[in-house]
């Protein structure tokens, strides 16, 4: 998909409907000059309501809808007839989206299930009619109640994808070819950096009809943090995968520097992350020879599991495999 569909921050304006009034009718018959009062109930005004839906990865189809109006109540009639309810809106959304206040950043609502609703803005109540404010002392109420208005808000939605496995390393580290080697996922490959522009997802296949995802996050440079290059754009994406895949180019220069480059950013950005499984994953191991080999398994970090692999003559891709469901397999056990 072009890097401009790819759009995982929206801000928009939404608006409830109105609940309808509610009517101040009287029975009026021939041969029954003073009925008593019948006035129907307002309708409930239409919610805004959000909706997970599995099929879309992207807010593309909310970024020109910057209003958001649901439908208002109608008012009651007579004959305890009751107003009609304004229609709900639905807004679909991918899993993983968050609504947040604009000015105070603080979580409204989540959409992480398909299916999962969550009425972000309810409608009004439609007001009551007449016919309910009869008693014993007053037999024809000329009041009843208006319906309330609706709410009004501008929210942010914010998505933060759902995957497994996410590939964090610096531009260049072969995250992009690994994703389309292991999956049918088909991201921009090129030999400079920042060819990977947005996040991209892949589903992969694993023995006996298991699979998992994974994604390829946008490369990761020293300051993501503070802001410099494209990291701190998407470094909320890595929040949600359950296994961080760390990359390093075998030619790096400095594999464990490296390594602890990316795990200094993430641990500025969001220390919490530091509490997920951490698996190396040593690339482009076919331009290395045996001294070379040799030299990389001295300087490798003492505190994560380590695998070397090649993803263009495709070495070591099912050993990565066997090591990533393992940890996923420990990851949904100890949940």
């Amino acid at each position: 998909m072009a890097s401009s569909n790819f759009i995982d921050y929206v801000k928009i304006n939404c608006r409830s409907g109105a609940g309808g009034a509610g009517s101040r009718h009287f029975r009026r018959e021939k041969h029954v000059p003073k009925g008593g009062p019948d006035g129907g109930d307002g309708g409930r005004g239409g919610h805004i309501i959000l909706r997970g839906n599995s099929q879309l990865w992207t807010l593309l189809h909310l970024k020109y809808r910057k209003h958001v109006k649901a439908e208002d109540g109608t008012g009651g009639d007579g004959g305890r007839r009751s107003g009609q309810q304004g229609e709900d809106v639905i807004l679909d959304v991918p899993l993983g989206t968050i609504v947040r206040d604009p000015e105070t950043g603080e979580k409204i609502a989540e959409i992480t299930e398909e299916g999962q609703e969550v009425i972000l803005f309810p409608g009004g109540r439609g007001g009551l009619g007449n016919a309910h404010f009869k008693t014993s002392t007053l037999q024809a109420p000329q009041y009843a109640q208006p319906g309330e208005s609706g709410q009004e808000a501008w929210v942010v939605l914010e998505l933060k994808l759902l995957a497994d496995v996410g590939l964090v390393g610096f531009p260049n580290a072969g995250k992009s070819t690994l994703l389309s080697v292991l999956s049918a996922a088909r991201p921009e490959i090129a030999d400079y950096p920042f060819t990977t522009l947005v996040p991209n997802l892949g589903v992969v296949a694993y023995r006996d009809y298991k699979s998992f995802v994974m994604a390829d996050i946008p490369g990761i440079i020293e300051g993501a943090s503070q802001g410099k290059g494209l990291g701190l754009r998407f470094l909320r994406h890595i929040e949600r995968n359950s296994i961080l895949l760390f990359m390093v180019a075998a030619t790096s220069e400095d594999v464990k520097q490296e390594y602890n480059t990316l795990l200094n950013e993430l641990r500025a950005y969001n220390p919490e992350l530091m509490d997920k499984k951490r698996l190396l994953a040593i690339t482009k191991m076919d331009l290395l020879d045996e001294t070379g080999l040799a030299d990389l398994r001295a300087n490798l970090p003492r505190k994560v599991p380590v695998t070397f692999i090649s993803s263009v003559t495709q070495t070591g891709l099912d050993v990565l495999k066997d090591m990533i469901w393992q940890n996923l397999t420990e990851t949904i056990d100890v949940s």
